[in-house]
């Protein structure tokens, strides 16, 4: 049963016993034991004021769409920032701020449709700016350290800040985000103005077009399942060891693209935890690399 708690003076809502398999792109995972979202960040004064009045972890939640959620869920306060959504496009500076909430893709289809290059490669990623400067998203030789200027975040004390860009201490498909416990309110991002908008816009759809011929859009998934292991592909490598199609439960290794895991309709996340696991196993095995995942995994998963 859920139940739900209005917070006063603010629109957020706590809820208990959410189901979080319809929050993520895997349609997977249990319940949040409390679970609230914020659609401005007015909100956050209140929901932190909350969490601090209790004894509970706390776990930050965009789109969902990088994650894995044990069938267990998750305890304490999951908060999601999935509509906290506006944007401000600075024309004098050729900058684009966006709250965490917004879409990447979107973004990058305002920055095309004004001449501005810099996003074309993020039209097909699936994620928020929140989670994609958070992860550090990329495609196509390009990611969010390119671009990113500065962004707000959240303690969770409540306290805000502006990060820049060496703040962040990016790398491949990582920032000190991912060890610190920040959440991302919004972002801007510094693009090169002054080309032809129907170039950009052509370049933009090109790389949606590619994204969505080589990639299974078809079935649920959390993107690419392991991190590059540079200068190999780790897609590739999976391939060549034949286990595209091969399924634990109903998760199975794409047969579009090796290095996607999707839900056939009713996998658990363990099953796809033991799929990584055997993927894993299999490549280092018999070619001595260790894929590193690029999905995070949330809640308890089993001892393999």
């Amino acid at each position: 049963m859920t139940h739900s708690l209005i917070i006063s003076s603010s629109t957020a809502v706590i809820q208990s016993n959410v189901s979080l398999g319809e929050l993520t792109s895997y349609r997977i995972g249990g319940k949040a034991q409390w679970y609230a979202s914020i659609s401005k960040q007015s909100d956050l004064e209140t929901v932190f004021e909350w969490y601090a009045s209790q004894s509970v972890p706390l776990t930050f939640l965009g789109a969902g769409s990088n994650l894995l959620i044990s069938d267990q869920g998750l305890p304490g306060l999951v908060l999601s920032t999935r509509y906290l959504r506006y944007y401000h496009i600075d024309y004098s500076q050729a900058k684009i701020t966006a709250a965490a909430g917004e879409p990447i893709a979107r973004i990058a289809w305002i920055a095309a449709r004004l001449g501005w290059s810099g996003l074309e490669w993020a039209v097909g990623i699936p994620g928020t700016v929140g989670g994609s400067v958070v992860m550090n998203a990329g495609a196509h030789g390009k990611s969010i350290s390119d671009i990113l200027s500065s962004a707000k975040v959240a303690s969770p004390s409540g306290d805000l800040s502006i990060l820049t860009r060496e703040d962040f201490q990016f790398s491949y498909r990582s920032s000190v985000l991912q060890k610190q416990s920040c959440l991302v309110l919004e972002a801007t991002f510094e693009l090169e103005p002054g080309f032809d908008k129907e170039v950009i816009k052509a370049t933009t759809s090109r790389n949606l077009n590619s994204r969505k011929q080589s990639q299974p859009y078809d079935k649920p998934s959390c993107g690419s399942v392991f991190r590059n292991p540079y200068p190999q592909a780790a897609g590739r490598l999976i391939e060549q060891l034949g286990l595209k199609g091969y399924q634990i439960g109903q998760a199975q290794v794409s047969p579009r693209h090796a290095n996607f895991i999707v839900n056939q309709g009713q996998a658990k996340a363990c099953d796809v935890f033991r799929l990584i696991h055997h993927v894993r196993e299999q490549v280092k095995d018999s070619c001595s690399i260790l894929l590193e995942p690029e999905v995070k995994m949330l809640g308890e998963f089993p001892t393999l």
